[in-house]
């Protein structure tokens, strides 16, 4: 099996795309990027240079991935859906050689239109809403949203809401999956299921 690349992708020369990893329409991959297996690139994706993206990850349409910025596997990014890599841009002034590094957690779910400033984590299996801003490092399983985001409950692998204070000593356990999900002081961590 090899990667499905549409006529009309831009994929230069050096880029590393995976097995099974479909690239649609206008897409543009540059030289340095690091693309897993079984992912999607939507239609008028950009792929930087200095950008990992892992395995199974959705990017939808209409989305930027910048130099400085690494996906794990699983993770979806939402149509439209903005990263950043410099905290403070100025266009007379280069700042090449201040980019922040993004990290995207396994699993984690971004929005359409929402924006991640560079520098945050996102942690594994959060999800960030439709529109929100994210400014600061975000939970494993924290619900997102807002301008700038907040935080406003938790979330499944399943990425179903769980019956869980924001802080506190608590348990959940995922109508889907069966998954346990422990909250303690203001961390959340998931015991799967056998």
């Amino acid at each position: 099996m090899t990667a499905t690349i549409h006529p009309s992708a831009i994929i230069d020369a050096g880029a590393h795309i995976g097995e099974g990893t479909k690239v649609w329409h206008w897409v543009h991959v540059c030289s340095g990027a690091r693309i897993g297996d079984e992912c999607s690139l939507g239609q008028n994706v950009f792929i930087g240079n200095r950008v990992v993206i892992g395995n199974n990850v959705k990017i939808q349409n209409n989305v930027s991935v910048y130099d400085g910025v690494e996906i794990e596997d699983d993770v979806f990014c939402g149509p439209s859906m903005v990263f950043t890599n410099v905290y403070n841009p100025r266009s007379a002034v280069s700042r090449k050689d201040e980019y922040r590094h993004t990290l995207v957690r396994r699993g984690a779910s971004l929005g359409a239109n929402c924006t991640i400033v560079c520098g945050a984590v996102i942690g594994e299996y959060a999800f960030i809403a439709a529109g929100a801003v994210i400014n600061r490092n975000v939970k494993p399983y924290a619900l997102m949203a807002g301008v700038p985001a907040r935080q406003i409950g938790w979330i499944s692998r399943f990425g179903e809401r769980l019956a869980l204070p924001l802080t506190g000593i608590a348990t959940a356990v995922c109508p889907h999956t069966a998954d346990t999900y422990r909250l303690t002081d203001d961390h959340c961590t998931c015991q799967i299921a056998p």
